[in-house]
């Protein structure tokens, strides 16, 4: 029986949709890295970035890496029979976690502040990285304890309530999706990645204040234009919603950004040409990140060696804006619009996707 989204409705205000250009309970944590983590996608693009190419020698490099990375427990706990169908059998989904310990709204428990469904298409040509807002509503089976779920909430609570199996569950019934893969990354690994670049350029819209800025000040500000930003600036651009009006959509559209512009200055002759700059970058990278127990990284990046960041298209869970439900402010999902879209999905047409991307 095919799989739906369990999608909540409201009248409230507008679809943001990106394009490419642009509760108590605490979850098990891996035992080696509790801080938080973020945008893992970065370190599996560019590791594979190095596998393709002809270079077999990065690609044994990288393949020899793999054995330091941490595996995570994703699929044991969650009901097969629970599970949506596999449409699209060459196609992969892979949901990427991340979670900010340092922002100020994490009260109850470790939540999951970035959530990515990334698809990689049959042929591997492309990826659509969709972004789940974290505060969208929806139905949360219940944890495997009883104690928690089986109610509707904000999406990142399965985190908080049932670990990673749980927000596996939970996006596949919200989505209809079945997600292959599993990946996280330390946050705090994050601006050793972009400094082991030597730093990325990034485009300010509008200048702004950071008021949760890693500076002993707690504030940094950020000036209209383009510029040069290092680690410490990344982390702090990337992470920041409280200075926009549109909250966490900014921080979504701010945290694609740095993917694109992280994956351009890796894939550069600069970084590929200078075996000092390469190996602290792939070494920052692979430290970082933690993978389910079936994903190969090496495996993953022959498959996507020709993946460019021209080829990501960013797209954010289709959505009616924000509102509220009783004290809590939530996200809702644009029923129809999101049905289609992960129908899309599913079936691999990959250029029904993108028409929903507009």
């Amino acid at each position: 029986m095919p799989h739906h989204p369990q999608l909540a409705e409201s009248d409230s205000t507008e679809v943001i949709t990106v394009t490419p250009d642009g509760s108590s309970g605490k979850a098990p944590a891996p035992k080696r890295r509790r801080r938080g983590r973020r945008i893992v996608l970065i370190t599996l693009l560019v590791l594979a970035l190095l596998g393709g190419g002809g270079a077999v020698a990065a690609g044994i490099y990288v393949k020899s890496l793999e054995s330091g990375i941490e595996r995570v427990e994703a699929f044991d706990e969650v009901p097969e029979e629970s599970r949506p169908a596999k449409v699209a059998k060459d196609a992969k989904n892979i949901l990427i976690l991340g979670s900010d310990t340092r922002d100020p709204s994490n009260t109850g428990g470790s939540r999951s502040d970035t959530i990515i469904l990334a698809h990689l298409p049959a042929d591997r040509s492309s990826a659509q990285l969709v972004s789940i807002p974290r505060d969208t509503w929806v139905n949360v089976p219940k944890s495997k304890d009883g104690r928690h779920g089986g109610r509707d909430a904000k999406i990142n609570a399965a985190y908080a309530w049932g670990g990673i199996p749980l927000m596996v569950q939970t996006v596949e019934k919200f989505t209809g999706v079945r997600v292959d893969h599993v990946a996280i990354v330390d946050f705090a690994g994050f601006k050793e990645i972009v400094d082991a670049l030597g730093g990325v350029q990034l485009t300010v819209e509008e200048s702004f204040t950071s008021t949760h800025s890693l500076l002993p000040t707690g504030r940094r500000e950020f000036k209209k234009g383009p510029q040069t930003m290092d680690g410490a600036q990344a982390l702090d651009y990337a992470r920041e919603r409280y200075a926009f009006k549109d909250g966490d959509f900014a921080r979504i559209q701010h945290q694609q950004q740095v993917i694109r512009a992280i994956l351009d200055k890796a894939a550069s002759g600069g970084t590929l040409a200078n075996p000092a700059k390469l190996n602290s970058f792939v070494r920052a990278s692979a430290d970082a990140v933690s993978v389910d127990k079936t994903l190969s990284l090496f495996d993953m990046g022959m498959e996507l060696r020709h993946l460019r960041s021209g080829n990501l298209t960013f797209i954010t869970s289709p959505t009616r804006g924000t509102g509220r439900v009783g004290e809590e402010s939530v996200v809702f999902a644009k029923t129809d619009e999101a049905r289609t879209f992960y129908d899309a999905v599913r079936r691999d047409a990959v250029p029904e996707i993108l028409s929903g991307a507009q």
